[in-house]
């Protein structure tokens, strides 16, 4: 009978955004995919390495600033191609001048290699990744869906929901993202947000004060 693989996780809290940034890889392979590097390259390069992780892919769940910083520098390391949903283009092309308004480092716009769109399935390091268009945080947000876990970037947190004061925020938008997307999925999915602890979507259904009555 073949070995039955775990799917594994690793964090790397980044930058002063304290941004989770997220290692996702088979227990029996050295391959990783890396989810929203948002900062400290360097950090995350000597993680990588210490660890004898081989990169095949970056993949972001959206392009703002305190998600992509660490993109470029990552792409020149590694040589992996940079997946991102095209409706966010013009968020990652402002960055630098985000940057230069939160009076933080100014990073390296990169090129992206793969659109994403609803629906994709992504066939990397072993593993198949669902991808889900969420928007409402941003245009182009996205959330992964692999193995019982969801990547939500920013669109849902341990206890709250993503802004939509920002540009490119639509309040409907995450409504109905989080309506027919996300909170659709089973309880125990556990859930990997852009910032702040894992939670799963029965927590959430349960006590999450902006979804509790809606679903």
């Amino acid at each position: 009978m073949a070995k039955l693989h775990i799917t594994r996780v690793d964090t790397q809290t980044v930058g002063p955004f304290q941004e989770n940034t997220f290692f996702l890889r088979r227990d029996d392979s050295q391959e990783t995919v890396i989810i929203d590097p948002g900062d400290e390259h360097e950090r995350l390069i000597a993680w990588l390495d210490g660890d004898t992780l081989k990169p095949v892919a970056i993949v972001n769940t959206h392009a703002h600033l305190d998600h992509i910083g660490a993109v470029a520098p990552l792409i020149a390391k590694y040589g992996v191609p940079f997946y991102l949903h095209p409706a966010d283009l013009p968020i990652l092309r402002e960055a630098p001048e985000h940057a230069r308004m939160f009076g933080v480092r100014v990073p390296l716009v990169p090129t992206v290699d793969v659109d994403l769109a609803h629906g994709d399935v992504l066939r990397l390091a072993g593993l198949s990744i669902t991808v889900l268009h969420t928007p409402g945080h941003t245009p182009g947000g996205v959330s992964l869906q692999v193995d019982g876990r969801l990547f939500a970037g920013d669109t849902l947190f341990s206890g709250s929901v993503g802004r939509t004061d920002l540009p490119g925020g639509d309040r409907d938008a995450l409504l109905a993202s989080l309506s027919h997307r996300i909170m659709v999925l089973d309880d125990e999915t556990v859930v990997h947000s852009g910032h702040g602890p894992d939670t799963t979507i029965g927590t959430e259904r349960r006590s999450n004060p902006f979804l509790t009555g809606r679903f």
